[in-house]
């Protein structure tokens, strides 16, 4: 099976980049431009997310059964990202 693969913008106003779902899955995230974007929970913020970067290989994470993931940047910056899901069956 092939994961799904789809384009988020991302903005320094926090937004959810993967709905959560009924099951546990892994998801890939990949940045595409050169600034860095934090992934957290709904509060994420710049101070407490996880930092991702360009030429970073695509970052794997899990997602538990009602967790979604969200994304932000620094103040000002728009970066384009890549997601890897698989889908529930």
């Amino acid at each position: 099976m092939t994961a799904p693969q789809y384009a988020k913008t991302v903005t320094d106003v926090p937004s959810k980049i993967v709905n959560a779902e009924e099951v546990f899955r892994p998801v890939w995230v990949y940045v595409v431009g050169n600034s860095t974007v934090y992934v957290g929970n709904s509060t994420v913020t710049t101070a407490n997310g996880f930092p991702l970067v360009k030429h970073s290989a695509p970052i794997q994470g899990s997602l538990g059964p009602g967790q979604d993931l969200w994304a932000v940047t620094g103040s000002g910056v728009t970066e384009e990202i890549r997601i890897f899901t698989m889908p529930a069956d």
